[in-house]
């Protein structure tokens, strides 16, 4: 008993040292917890660290180009279309010295070319002279650079393909880099990036004091891996737990790559400013956003604004806050002779220069809406939106600014000068001739507005404009029909088998009893369209239309005979291109080539052709659709054009005027163009007097040639008398000088041989036949 009471007196000794040992055990063991937990977020975020850092880093947008504009002796181009091109591609009127500038007095350029990586190989800087007159270029000559009979212009930047959160950037490597550039950022935001490991203990404490001293957050102590770490991977919120996570990721980074690494994906990640809806990052854009020029070319006054804008990309953006961010610009250069980077007299000169920013940047993603939408429905074709929108893809388009200009041009000011303009909407699509390259496309009076694209997606009834392809159908048969072929230009009354009606007339009403073939085209009379129509069969007039290249489906009632076909304005380019190449399908192309960021070709658009019709009834055709301008429907195009551009066209009109068409072309371009409203509402308007108008006025802003077709094998000019469908002599009454597919012409004769100068004319060429 009593050494059990001297037991129970030593237990009172012993409990203080157990509860502090069981106090050291629990502490022990929260820290051990807390241990494990930071292990397993570092493991975490080192895991989400790595895995962006060895993956894809960078989403970067696909680049679209307008072709590129060569220039050489004799170039067809005018003066304010140089100057615009120029502006368009990011030039800015100066001395002409420094690249990326232009001298102009009147039609005299000196233009400093950067230089430009094509597909084909490398465009070296040079500087050029050259003069232009009457829309041509004269006295063309390299002053400075490899000497060439022709130089190619940096092509112009008309759009991009973002990603979803419309970050936008230009990848540079950073041996690419100047290397003032780096050291000025680490001078100004990190003088020891190459020595700490993501963080800087003593500038953190030297932040704080000078915050404190200031009473406000005047300065910070982030490294460069702390701010890349923060746009990278966080959120900007200011909270405990975000910064914890930027020092530890910052940390793991630096544990786990390259402070030259680091730098380089800092010198891409950066945010410094926006373009509407897209963010500039990296310096590698600001470089062309800004100062419209590449990185490696900026002088150190631009650096030092580029690398002063860190701080703030909205407060100091130089377009809207000149004067803040000339006081930053010059606070950086102080900064960059403080570190030796210039001397005190090379900073001083330096801050004495402008700005030097670009007026405007050198390209909006949304500049030719229309157009880029064309484009991206063409690369579906062969890429996945994603690739696109993230690869980096060079695309090299069609677009000729010069012609889209004046297209746009062309349908804002002629539209509101048309009848009930208020509800009238427009589209107009022009192409290269021959190649059936889209050298443009407008689809809305609103050329920028990136809405509803008429041009592609507007299918309204083509009208009158398919009567060249129910002619071509009969021509073929040229046993059958000619030229001169008498046709019946009377009412008729179709009926259904359901009991059903259809009496076709003539949009002026009247009759005129027969008409020969080409007057039926070129005065585009509906009777006997549908009659020889009929005739050759609509199954032969659908294999015409589905063989230039029409996919949609075709009507099999005889009113498709006059035009309810619906169409976009897209889809007639492509029929009328048919008609342009004498029976060639040219697939209509928006893309010339794609390549990858690294300049290696990924596709190859290469014109293709397949010949359809016969070129001989396509010759035949392309006279009439002659006579359509000079005597037809087409004729009042002479008001605005010269009288000396041959060319060929057709007029269409839907019923009451609600589809206005005209398609036609010259020796180079060829352009749809149709006029209507989004409601399909009726309209006081004719393609003549509607879709003409536009169409003219952007032929006539484009130098050119005229339409003049070469003569195929098997076909023969022969003077006739249309009235007596009979030969004739030239200079005889009614006489006409027209094709014949070779054995079609008439065995008869009028008995007139003409005058005598068309007598030996005749003789001689008899000689030849």
């Amino acid at each position: 008993m009593s050494k059990s009471t001297k037991s129970r007196k030593k237990s009172p000794k012993r409990q203080p040292k157990n509860r502090r040992s069981g106090l050291w055990r629990l502490l022990f063991r929260f820290a051990l917890l807390g241990l494990v937990v930071l292990a397993g977020w570092m493991v975490y975020l080192d895991a989400v660290v790595t895995s962006r850092f060895e993956g894809r880093r960078f989403e970067v947008p696909s680049r679209v180009y307008a072709r590129p504009l060569e220039l050489y002796d004799g170039a067809s181009v005018s003066a304010s279309g140089l100057a615009r091109e120029l502006e368009l591609a990011g030039y800015r009127a100066g001395d002409g010295v420094k690249l990326g500038t232009y001298r102009r007095n009147g039609g005299r350029f000196v233009i400093s070319a950067r230089g430009f990586v094509f597909p084909d190989g490398e465009e070296p800087r040079r500087r050029i002279s050259l003069v232009v007159s009457g829309d041509k270029v004269r006295s063309f000559s390299v002053v400075v650079g490899p000497t060439s009979p022709i130089v190619r212009l940096e092509p112009a930047q008309i759009g991009g393909i973002y990603p979803a959160h419309r970050e936008d950037r230009v990848l540079v490597q950073l041996e690419e880099v100047p290397e003032l550039l780096p050291s000025t950022l680490m001078a100004v935001e990190d003088r020891e990036f190459y020595s700490h490991f993501g963080l800087a203990p003593l500038s953190i404490a030297r932040a704080m004091l000078a915050n404190i001293k200031a009473g406000r957050v005047v300065q910070g102590g982030s490294t460069l891996t702390q701010q890349l770490v923060k746009n990278f991977f966080l959120t900007r919120e200011q909270t405990l737990l975000r910064k914890g996570n930027e020092a530890l990721m910052s940390i793991l980074l630096e544990l786990h790559y390259e402070k030259d690494d680091i730098l380089e994906t800092y010198l891409n990640e950066v945010y410094l400013g926006q373009a509407g809806v897209r963010s500039i990052h990296g310096f590698g854009l600001a470089s062309q956003f800004y100062f419209g020029e590449r990185l490696k070319d900026l002088a150190p006054h631009q650096m030092a604004l580029l690398v002063g804008m860190v701080k703030g990309p909205s407060y100091y953006n130089p377009r809207r806050h000149p004067k803040r961010a000339i006081a930053r610009r010059n606070l950086v250069l102080d900064e960059m002779a403080e570190a030796g980077l210039l001397t005190e007299q090379e900073a001083k000169t330096a801050k004495a220069k402008p700005l030097g920013v670009s007026g405007k940047p050198s390209f909006t993603d949304n500049r030719y809406p229309a157009y880029i939408d064309l484009v991206r429905r063409h690369l579906a074709r062969d890429y996945q939106e994603e690739d696109l929108q993230s690869e980096g893809l060079r695309i090299f388009t069609t677009l000729d600014p010069a012609v889209q200009h004046a297209s746009e041009v062309a349908v804002s000011k002629t539209l509101p000068k048309l009848p009930g303009s208020e509800a009238l909407e427009a589209a107009l699509v022009v192409t290269a001739k021959d190649t059936g390259e889209v050298l443009a496309l407008v689809g809305g009076k609103d050329p920028s507005f990136a809405g509803f694209n008429r041009a592609v997606d507007a299918k309204r009834p083509m009208g009158s404009l398919i009567k060249p392809f129910v002619y071509l159908a009969a021509l073929e048969q040229a046993e059958r029909y000619t030229l001169i072929t008498p046709v019946k230009d009377q009412a008729f009354t179709l009926e259904f088998d359901d009991g059903k009606l259809w009496q076709p007339k003539n949009f002026d009403k009247q009759e005129r009893g027969e008409v020969p073939l080409h007057r039926a085209l070129s005065k585009s009379y509906n009777l006997p369209a549908v009659r020889v129509g009929l005739d050759v069969g609509i199954p032969q007039v659908q294999e015409k239309l589905r063989a230039f290249g029409i996919t949609s489906p075709i009507s099999d009632y005889p009113s498709m005979l006059l035009g309810s076909v619906n169409l976009a304005p897209v889809d007639v380019a492509q029929l009328y291109q048919g008609l342009a190449t004498s029976g060639f399908n040219t697939p209509l192309r928006t893309i010339r080539e794609v390549t990858d960021a690294d300049n290696e070709p990924l596709s190859r658009y290469n014109l293709k052709v397949d010949q359809v019709a016969d070129p001989a009834a396509v010759h035949l055709v392309q006279y009439a659709m002659q006579e359509t301008m000079q005597e037809g429907t087409g004729r009042s195009a002479y008001y605005t054009l010269p009288d000396q551009l041959t060319l060929a066209g057709k007029t269409g009109t839907t019923d009451d005027g609600r589809d206005a068409w005209f398609a036609g072309f010259s020796g180079d371009l060829l352009a749809v163009a149709w006029v209507g409203r989004d409601d399909n509402g009726p309209t006081a308007l004719t393609g003549a007097s509607g879709a003409l108008p536009i169409w003219s006025t952007m032929m006539a802003q484009i130098p050119q040639h005229g339409f003049s077709p070469v003569m195929p094998d098997g076909v023969q000019y022969h003077w006739v008398d249309t009235e007596a469908n009979a030969l004739t002599g030239e200079g005889c009454q009614n006489a006409r000088l027209i094709p014949f597919v070779a054995g079609s012409e008439p065995d008869t004769h009028t008995g007139c041989n003409g005058d005598l100068g068309g007598q030996i004319r005749s003789w001689f060429e008899g000689l030849f036949r």
